[in-house]
């Protein structure tokens, strides 16, 4: 195993492109270090598997180098990277039993047959195939097949990463929490540098360690799931993570101040005066009702989902999502809203700045 380190990496699928922003995966340069778990994230089309199949072999870059560990991969094929890869949609040999299939890639690399035993079992028990093991491919289910897929790809203890392209699109909503928990002890038990590729912003959070976001071809922000939650690096991430996503509304800003139609918020840290497009963000958790203190707004719709209610309001011109826990009260009279402000993103041009902390009055000093 080892680091996979992306150099100035980029593809166009027109060869012929010469603009930066034609590109289909645009500048790269990131390490995935040894052993962690990561998680691909972002919509259809922005490039996440354009990535992952540059970084298996799959695909040339049109420019840039990948590295496994130190050496340079880039021109190397996928066989000769050692790398797994586990596609959207089930690839097995019908013919062969379950075990068989399992035994598959140990088998072509000439191991032991005890040792070959001895890990189809673990990895089967692992992801609950072990009473499947005699069964042809061909008599299962979708979901068992993928079972089978995932099976294959952590089988070999030696590869350096395993790359998962959308792995549970295929598999009964029922089944991938149970398998997304089988990935996570598969990671923990095998300790392989796993990259897993999704739309689906719950199954990123719960498998990864980090999460990589990207949006229109460009990685917009690596971090932690409370990371991506609480301080977003791109108003997309904002919006695309969380559910509902969080409220942006415009805002002219200086200093400490934030102002949106002549009604003053205060900052805890100096942004300067920003200029450009300046919105502020805040999550529908840290804005709360209340009885004629803080901005006005006109509720629109409430929302009762168990243990919370969402209340969709209108602010000025802006529609905006309120998080209230299940018990409290929603009053006729609570058509105001005041905002957390240890919770307030500021951004400008869509990309979050951090401000300067405020100084502090120390009591007692002249």
């Amino acid at each position: 195993m080892s680091s996979i380190t992306l150099q100035k990496l980029a593809h166009a699928y027109n060869p012929d492109t010469r603009r930066d922003a034609d590109f289909a995966l645009k500048e790269v340069n990131h390490t995935w270090e040894d052993g962690r778990a990561y998680a691909l994230l972002g919509p259809s089309g922005c490039g996440k598997t354009t990535l992952l199949n540059i970084m298996s072999g799959l695909l040339q870059p049109t420019r840039g180098r990948i590295l496994f560990g130190e050496k340079d991969v880039t021109a190397m094929s996928t066989a000769q990277r050692n790398i797994a890869q586990v596609f959207q949609f089930p690839v097995v040999y019908d013919t062969m039993t379950v075990g068989q299939n399992l035994a598959f890639p140990l088998r072509n690399r000439g191991m032991e047959a005890s040792y070959i035993t001895e890990r189809v079992q673990r990895v089967a028990q692992m992801i609950g195939l072990e009473r499947h093991l005699d069964q042809k491919a061909s008599s299962l289910t979708a979901d068992l097949k993928q079972k089978i897929s995932l099976g294959r790809g952590v089988v070999r203890n030696d590869v350096n990463a395993i790359l998962f392209d959308e792995p549970l699109t295929v598999i009964d909503p029922h089944m991938k929490w149970e398998l997304r928990t089988q990935l996570k002890s598969l990671h923990r038990e095998f300790g392989h540098t796993m990259i897993y590729v999704t739309h689906d912003q719950t199954e990123a959070l719960t498998f990864a360690e980090k999460v990589v976001v990207m949006h229109d071809g460009l990685i917009v922000q690596i971090g932690t799931p409370q990371e991506l939650f609480e301080a977003p690096a791109h108003v997309f991430v904002g919006y695309f993570i969380g559910s509902p996503g969080m409220n942006f509304m415009p805002v002219s800003v200086e200093g400490s101040r934030g102002e949106i139609n002549g009604y003053t918020i205060g900052l805890e840290s100096d942004y300067g005066n920003p200029v450009g497009r300046v919105v502020l963000g805040i999550r529908p958790e840290f804005v709360r009702l209340t009885k004629g203190a803080g901005l006005p707004v006109t509720i629109n719709q409430i929302r009762d989902v168990g243990r919370q209610k969402f209340v969709n309001a209108t602010l000025f011109d802006t529609e905006i999502n309120i998080a209230v826990n299940a018990g409290v009260q929603i009053e006729a009279d609570m058509t105001n809203i005041v905002f957390d402000p240890a919770m307030i993103s500021i951004f400008c041009d869509d990309w979050r700045i951090e401000g300067s902390p405020l100084q502090k009055l120390t009591e007692g000093v002249a």
